[in-house]
């Protein structure tokens, strides 16, 4: 490929952007009200759909102008359904509402858009300064946020390529078009880029190794096979900005010299599919993939593969297998995969987020990305963080924000007047760090040598309610169904490892079962052949030097602290509590352990009772009678009747 003619391609990019530009133009009437309305998977589940519609339906009664407009995600999670209205009439900056249900679409049709009420009461942030509403401000989170991949979700259209190129979207491959193969790879090595994917390995290293491989065909993979519980990092990306990945891709294939990519996602994210699938479609159209981009000699064609689900196919051998036709198995390594990988052609494979930091690097160079994140993990780092936690959504952070600013500060702390007790980075393939390590840096190499790791980007934070030994158990169930079963170590050590978890959590425990996870799950690190079988243990490992009074609990008193291990907790009704009359807990009980007393309050039989803690939730917060302990001989003894009172004898 030589480089091509810089004034042509100029022209010809400027002149793609210009007809976007116009196009977009035409569609959009700067002098009505604007509503976006975020509709990623986060905010279809929330209910989009129906508020959406339900503003549609507003307008229409009300015979108001005003134009809806789909975006992506972005990022408050917690806040969805997402609604940001720009009305230019009312001299307010975009406004910021959310959990917008149809009765608030209703409202906000009729009090703002009408009435020319902002409804502050429902006002969660402003988008910019707005002197109009002083007591409104900007979103902190913005603030303490760096976005690089995230820049234009839940601000862009993910469904038109116009909304992309406007606000700059293939600037970057225009400009790589412009260098010398070899130059884009440096520019990549030179920015310091990891893999977002978990592994970290140098993104340029990879590029370089490919780059130097002997081959008429190479191949770009897209890794989007994201399966970590709790993790939807990709997922959102895809369908809130899929062009900034495409365009990553094309950069890749251009330095490599490959000619034919693959996107991987699962077939569990539809959503996801369908909007990558659109996008393909419609940067062939333009002639931005294809043959000739931008009219010149590149030619870069991508298809999307759907993968079945399995945790395991995200491992790069086991992505190819898949991809071939064959059971997605992880195989031995060397050969590595840009030497000798798909149908045994030199093979890229990038994540999501790793592709889509490309783009801004050539387009703004690496000193800027450099300028970013920490020497050794420069940029920044997303993650989905959920669990027991305020805000829980995505966050895009320089690397080397701590875990105290990113869990308290960013995402609101624990509800409930909680306290911290952990917090699991990396998936089933990470560890759970106590507070203690609050202070440490997100970066690659902190997080390791705290025992845990960056991984993909899944975060789950813990309160103190939570029992460590269960979530080690939950994950361990998790990695164990995933296992492909190939090699012995990861086939039956996670078996053993699951089978003393679930004995310990059940309170029959064994004395030598803590050294025993111990030895076996550095056996397991040790033996297995790919990463799952490797990481499997870290869950374990750290939960035990981090929270070994969890296990004591467990195993030497037969209690559980967290009280969430059924067979080692029970429930019963505080009588000094417990409103005479009242039945809230009797209608609720599936096995009618619920029984009324002498005194015409109620009592739980524990010999009937499955704890499923529906007596809990059904109980009037006003009484709060229910009780948890562990434990289960903790229990006042209460007699149950021996026949029904009828109301007389009461």
């Amino acid at each position: 490929m030589t480089v091509a003619n810089h004034q042509a391609l100029k022209a010809v990019f400027q002149r793609i952007r210009e007809q976007a530009d116009q196009r977009k133009t035409a569609d959009t009437d700067g002098a009505v009200p604007k509503i976006t309305i975020g509709m990623a998977t986060c905010g279809i589940a929330a209910g989009a759909i129906e508020t959406k519609q339900t503003f549609e339906q507003a307008l229409a009664e009300r015979r108001v102008e005003a134009q809806i407009y789909t975006v992506g995600c972005i990022g408050h999670c917690y806040a969805e359904p997402v609604v940001i209205i720009d009305h230019p009439d009312s001299g307010f900056a975009p406004i910021f509402y959310h959990n917008v249900t149809a009765g608030k679409a209703k409202m906000l049709v009729r009090q703002f858009l009408i009435e020319g009420d902002p409804c502050f009461e429902h006002i969660y942030g402003a988008m910019e300064t707005n002197e109009m509403i002083p007591s409104v401000t900007e979103f902190d989170r913005f603030n303490q946020e760096v976005r690089v991949v995230m820049e234009k979700c839940g601000h862009i259209n993910p469904e038109e390529i116009d909304d992309y190129l406007v606000s700059g979207g293939y600037s970057g491959l225009a400009q790589a078009l412009q260098m010398a193969p070899e130059d884009i790879v440096a520019a990549i090595q030179h920015a310091g880029l990891r893999g977002r994917g978990g592994a970290g390995f140098s993104t340029g290293r990879k590029w370089a190794l490919a780059r130097e491989a002997e081959s008429l065909e190479k191949v770009v993979i897209c890794n989007a096979d994201e399966g970590d519980p709790g993790a939807y990092m990709d997922r959102t990306i895809i369908e809130s900005n899929p062009h900034q990945v495409l365009e990553g891709m094309a950069i890749c294939a251009r330095a490599v010299g490959a000619h034919q990519g693959i996107i991987y996602v699962r077939a569990e994210y539809p959503l996801a599919v369908k909007i990558m699938t659109r996008a393909i479609a419609q940067a062939e159209t333009m002639g931005i993939l294809g043959r000739h981009i931008f009219e010149t000699d590149f030619n870069f064609r991508i298809k999307l593969f759907q993968g079945s689900g399995a945790f395991v196919c995200g491992e790069e051998t086991g992505m190819i297998r898949s991809i071939e036709g064959y059971r997605g198995m992880p195989q031995h390594r060397p050969p590595y995969p840009v030497v000798n990988g798909l149908k045994g052609q030199p093979t890229v494979i990038n994540n999501v987020k790793t592709l889509a930091c490309v783009p801004p690097i050539i387009e703004k160079g690496y000193s800027w990305f450099r300028s970013i994140g920490t020497e050794e993990s420069p940029g920044t780092a997303i993650f989905s963080v959920v669990g027991d936690v305020v805000h829980a959504g995505l966050v895009e952070i320089p690397m080397g924000v701590t875990l105290r600013e990113l869990i308290f500060d960013i995402c609101g702390g624990i509800p409930n007047q909680k306290a911290f007790k952990a917090v699991q980075i990396g998936g089933p393939s990470g560890g759970c760090l106590p507070a203690a390590f609050l202070d440490t840096p997100i970066d690659f190499d902190s997080l390791t040598q705290a025992g845990a790791m960056m991984g993909s980007g899944g975060m789950v934070v813990m309160d103190e309610d939570t029992c460590v030994a269960d979530v080690s158990r939950y994950f361990l169930d998790f990695t164990q169904n995933e296992s492909c079963g190939k090699c012995t170590f990861c086939r039956i050590g996670t078996r053993h490892l699951l089978d003393i978890l679930e004995r310990i959590t059940k309170g029959e425990g064994q004395d030598d079962d803590l050294q025993r996870l111990q030895d076996l799950s550095l056996d397991i690190k040790k033996g297995s052949l790919c990463g799952l079988g490797k990481t499997a243990p870290n869950p374990i490992l750290t939960s035990i030097r981090y929270f070994k009074e969890d296990y004591d609990a467990h195993l030497k008193e037969g209690r559980c602290p967290g009280l969430v291990c059924r067979p080692l907790i029970a429930y019963y009704i505080d009588l000094d509590k417990c409103a005479r009359g009242c039945d809230a807990c009797v209608g609720c009980c599936p096995t009618n352990a619920v029984f009324t007393t002498s005194t015409r309050k109620k009592g739980i039989d524990q010999q009937l009772c499955v704890k499923c803690g529906e007596c809990v939730v059904a109980c009037p917060p006003e009484y709060d009678a229910v009780r948890k302990v562990s434990p289960p001989h903790l229990v006042p003894a209460i007699e149950r009747p021996a026949q029904p009172e009828n109301a007389e004898d009461a």
